[in-house]
């Protein structure tokens, strides 16, 4: 019985003091124990106004009560009904006494109490202009400054699943030209063959020029003399790969950068006009198919070794590769973003290199084993000078032709010369700051 009345006893002290801690203890207020993050809330709102350039425009037109009274509307229908604000725009002076002078202000409550936080925004000017001009290719040696781009409408494409050489070369020339000197599109074998004679079309530099087939796995053959038997046909063997071995030769001959795009290069050549009902065993005509000896062709004429007929399948396929350092470096200099991981199923062995005198200037995806899924090989000459050039992107198809251009551009290094500006009067800071009121 008495530990029944002890054990009471002790029940009814805890519970009175709980009961009087409860009431003399002090409990934070919902705020302060969810607090809003009044600085991020500023920023958010002033990039939210300025989506549209709406704030920018705003902050040099204070005296247009239009859009002045407009921002006020923006700025109170963005924020909670328990914020309260003071926007505040600031010249930026450039003097070095005083670098901010007060313009003017918007605010919707005389005081934001004791609880506020601030963000600023810099904004420009609309007559502010921000260029950038990039330096010609062979303005000062590396190249002859000329970007040909193989566009000829007699000839059909392979492996550019989804385009059209020509849709390709549109882009290629919007992504390059302002890099070169001159852009020339070669538009039929026609013009392809004057070249080859090294005749400029139109006045160009022909000499180091950087030459784009856009056709893929094919390339375009002229008729006549490049088509004829000893030049571009071998009798003997009914194929077309001493038309690749001419155009090694003449990469040589003229210092050219030659680019395939995508694909087992020199794999086809195509002429709608000489191949009226030839296909390449997949429908598509006007194209006769030369397979692997077109590329071992090519790399022989590029090396002048004698022409042989080789049909040795020289790439292999490593998959999933990604993109090397020295290509991430360029595609953030030159703005140029293609998927760092691409599908490589006729990447180039390393056997290459040593077999035809290759040097790797510029690796744009990593090796994987002895492969290189695209790479740009510059041959080595006499006394170690380079001449002539080969940039080969072995992906498995659809074509990327940011590839190409950032390849290029990461080889030859054009420089890029950015505008620059005075702060003054072309920049103006903008301050959001913001307090809450209300209940707890």
């Amino acid at each position: 019985m008495m530990r029944t009345i002890e054990v009471l006893i002790v029940i009814i002290i805890i519970t009175g003091a709980f009961i009087v801690a409860s009431f003399f203890a002090v409990l934070p207020w919902p705020r302060q124990v969810s607090p809003v993050n009044l600085r991020r809330l500023a920023f958010t709102t002033l990039q939210m106004l300025d989506s549209n350039y709406e704030l920018s425009r705003a902050a040099f037109e204070t005296e247009n009560y239009t859009i002045w009274g407009g921002l006020q509307v923006a700025l109170s229908a963005s924020l909670p009904p328990n914020v309260i604000y003071n926007l505040t725009v600031y010249e930026v002076t450039g003097k070095t006494t005083q670098l901010y002078t007060f313009i003017d202000s918007i605010s919707n409550a005389e005081s934001l109490g004791a609880t506020s936080d601030a963000s600023s925004y810099m904004v420009a000017s609309s007559n502010v202009t921000f260029s950038v001009i990039p330096e010609k290719i062979g303005e000062h040696g590396g190249g002859g400054g000329t970007l040909y781009i193989l566009n000829c409408s007699d000839a059909n494409s392979w492996w550019i699943t989804g385009y059209t050489a020509h849709s390709l070369a549109q882009d290629l020339n919007n992504l390059l030209s302002p890099y070169f000197h001159e852009t020339v599109m070669v538009q039929s074998t026609t013009e392809l063959a004057t070249i080859l004679d090294g005749n400029p079309l139109q006045g160009e530099t022909l000499q180091s020029a950087v030459v784009i087939n856009t056709c893929g796995e094919a390339v375009p053959i002229p008729s006549g003399y490049y088509s004829s038997p000893g030049v571009g046909y071998d009798s003997a063997r009914n194929s077309y790969a001493r038309y690749s071995y001419v155009l090694g030769q003449r990469v040589l001959q003229y210092n050219w950068t030659w680019v395939s795009i995508v694909g087992y290069p020199l794999y086809y050549v195509s002429n709608t006009g000489l191949f009226p009902t030839s296909q390449n065993t997949w429908g598509i005509y006007g194209m006769r198919d030369v397979g692997a000896p077109g590329l071992n062709a090519f790399l022989r004429g590029l090396d002048n070794q004698s022409y042989s007929y080789d049909s040795s399948w020289l790439t292999g396929s490593p998959g999933v590769v990604s993109l090397s350092t020295e290509a991430l470096d360029s595609s953030n200099y030159y703005g140029v973003y293609p998927s760092p991981y691409q599908t490589s199923t006729r990447a180039l062995p390393t056997s290459i290199l040593g077999t035809y005198h290759l040097d790797v200037t510029t690796y744009v995806f990593n090796t994987v084993g002895n492969l290189i899924p695209a790479a740009v090989y510059r041959h080595s000459g006499t006394g170690g000078i380079y001449q002539g050039a080969f940039y080969s992107i072995g992906l498995t198809r659809t074509p990327d032709i940011r590839l190409t251009a950032l390849g290029l551009l990461a080889d030859y290094r054009p420089r890029l010369y950015r505008s620059e500006y005075t702060a003054n009067g072309t920049s103006r800071l903008v301050v959001l700051q913001l307090g809450l009121v209300g209940g707890v």
